[in-house]
């Protein structure tokens, strides 16, 4: 879930990185390694015609 919501406050919101950062709770540098690592699954979802499955923990997502 850290990696779905990274690329959705950095890519979907176009948010600054720092701001997402923030809003996650976590550092600059910890927020560019997930969502560098989602994007890098998305690419080779994309690339290789894989399933992107978005699963673990328990969570709420809102429409925004």
């Amino acid at each position: 879930m850290e990696e779905y919501e990274a690329i959705r406050l950095k890519d979907l919101m176009q948010m600054d990185q720092r701001d997402a950062a923030v809003m996650m709770g976590i550092s600059q540098a910890t927020f560019h390694r997930i969502v560098t690592g989602a994007r890098r699954k998305i690419a080779d979802a994309i690339v290789e015609g894989k399933a992107i499955r978005i699963y673990g923990g328990s969570y709420t997502t809102t429409k925004e």
